[in-house]
């Protein structure tokens, strides 16, 4: 396995050394970069790369446009940010620009684990701080429509979020959802990873399976 870590800070690349080696039972190689400018440049250097780590506030990286940037050149592997930054806003603005998943550091080594075990195995990490209902920012990428921060039958659902897995339910691709309630493609990838965390599935199949369970849908309908 080989990971890419860009951060500007000496220390904190060297102390995740050992966490990160945990990731697999073979070898794992660690590159390390001090900027965001150098960490594209190793990325095309190594196009074996498994995973990419960036700390948002890395030298030249200016957020989630850097995040587009990189995400445009190299798509074929997975991108998590790893930031000081807990505002939901800027989380979901940087996960709706490509990124698979976003780990405060004021998270456990535990926890930064398991968020890269589950980018991985190809799911999407959302950090609790927009999981949260009371912290999900409004949806006003096409027609200014907002969240509800209403639980649903206590599940700690939104709205939102309710919309979402009606359309997951009813065998709804990312961008059909999208298309279906008026949504960014990025926006309903965060909400489905959502959805994983709160019901605690790791698929569509699962998703829906708990979901009637639970009764939170029934027949599914759009």
């Amino acid at each position: 396995m080989k990971i890419l870590l860009i951060d500007g800070h000496v220390l904190f690349r060297e102390g995740l050394h050992h966490l990160l080696r945990q990731l697999s039972d073979g070898a794992v190689e660690i590159l390390e970069a001090e900027s965001f400018s150098e960490g594209l440049m190793l990325a095309k250097q190594h196009p074996d790369l498994s995973l990419a780590l960036l700390e948002l506030k890395s030298p030249g990286c200016k957020g989630a446009l850097s995040i587009k940037h990189f995400r445009k050149f190299y798509a074929h592997f997975p991108l998590v940010v790893l930031s000081s930054e807990e505002s939901p806003h800027v989380i979901k603005e940087v996960l709706s620009n490509g990124a698979d998943g976003f780990v405060c550091k004021s998270s456990g080594g535990s926890t930064l684990l398991s968020a890269l075990s589950s980018v991985l195995a190809g799911s999407v990490y959302v950090p609790n701080q927009l999981l949260h209902p009371s912290s999900i920012a409004s949806d006003s990428e096409n027609n200014g429509s907002k969240d509800r921060n209403s639980n649903t039958k206590g599940y700690g659902l939104t709205a939102r979020q309710m919309e979402v897995l009606r359309c997951l339910s009813a065998g709804l691709s990312n961008k059909e959802i999208a298309s279906t309630i008026h949504l960014a493609e990025g926006t309903v990838k965060v909400h489905v990873a959502g959805l994983y965390q709160t019901l605690r599935v790791k698929n569509r199949m699962e998703a829906t399976r708990v979901a009637k369970q639970l009764g939170l849908i029934g027949m599914s309908h759009v």
